[in-house]
């Protein structure tokens, strides 16, 4: 197979150095560099990431696209698909902060509810000695010598430091009502992890459903993304019920020109089909993409129970 041109590295070589673009700005980058657009030559587009992902899976890395679950719009990114400890080397955090960012992570998806979100008050109080005891090391008697200090004497100024550093790093999301959600990084990098951990997938995508519409009745378990859901309601033919339990779902949706605009950057944006997850158990020591941020060890991998079976009742019965 003929070696990578100039014209290949250079889309390489972008998304590395300024990080996630959207669609818009990719686009641009593909224009300048091809002297073609891809809304009027999307084979071209194509073909041109097909040859980049064949090269750059011999040192297993690609570049994938996906959508931002808060706001819908397309992101491309460069992932790194290894996780190992040579990987780790890369990172500008400190442990505590990997770890503060993998508590954030998991309360995040945790939420039965799919808002997508906690607050950043919410974030602020989590305890990172909480993580550390909850199976990540040994117990002892006196359970505060399991805990390194870095842990304990993490302050919520350096709390406060890391969110905003998070944010900005496009690794988290803060929107002007203080909520705190993933941002698009975590949604490129840690897809692999999602499917791993057997996240809820949105019916119609089979993406992860972080941020969703839920069904309406509260004891069925499908989730739905916002921009999918309009997507299938505005068929003409499409009954506006769950395709699972046909409860009646209610949903505004956009004008027809919007709709039109949102069909039009339906494109491949996956270097492979999404396969529909497999049931399997949550696995602590699953490893994610998010190489240069995140360790993957299974003490530090984020945890929690089988989602696929929590619902909004259970959820309100446990508490």
């Amino acid at each position: 197979m003929p070696e990578l041109t100039d014209r290949h590295k250079v889309l390489i070589q972008a998304l590395i150095s300024r990080g996630p673009l959207s669609e818009k700005d990719f686009h641009a980058v593909f224009n300048g560099v091809a002297g073609k657009h891809p809304a009027d030559h999307q084979q071209l587009f194509n073909d041109y990431l097909l040859k980049i992902n064949k090269e750059l899976s011999h040192v297993q890395c690609e570049l994938r696209g996906c959508r931002d679950q808060n706001d819908g719009r397309v992101f491309y990114g460069f992932v790194n698909n290894v996780a190992d400890d040579q990987s780790e080397l890369g990172t500008k955090y400190s442990v505590p902060q990997i770890a503060f960012y993998k508590c954030i992570v998991e309360a995040i998806v945790q939420d039965a509810t799919a808002q997508g979100c906690i607050s950043d008050i919410d974030a602020l109080n989590i305890r990172l000695e909480n993580q550390m005891l909850n199976g990540a090391v040994p117990q002892s008697q006196d359970n505060s010598l399991s805990v390194p200090p870095a842990f304990r004497n993490f302050s919520i100024s350096q709390k406060e430091k890391t969110l905003e550093q998070l944010v900005r790093d496009k690794w988290l999301f803060s929107d002007s009502d203080g909520k705190i959600g993933l941002g698009i990084r975590s949604f490129l990098d840690l897809r692999s992890w999602f499917r791993s951990n057997d996240i809820p997938s949105c019916e119609v995508c089979n993406e992860a459903a972080i941020k969703a519409e839920l069904c309406p009745n509260d004891d069925c378990n499908i989730r739905i993304h916002q921009y999918c859901l309009k997507k299938r309601f505005s068929q003409k033919k499409a009954e506006r019920v769950c395709p699972s339990c046909g409860q009646q779902w209610r949903c505004v949706l956009p004008k027809a020109e919007e709709i039109e605009e949102e069909d039009a950057q339906d494109v491949q944006i996956q270097s492979q089909p999404v396969p529909r997850p497999k049931r399997m158990k949550l696995r602590s020591g699953a490893a994610t993409n998010a190489d240069t941020l995140l360790p993957t060890s299974s003490q530090d991998a984020p945890n929690g129970p089988d989602f696929r079976r929590t619902t909004r009742s259970s959820a309100r019965l446990r508490s």
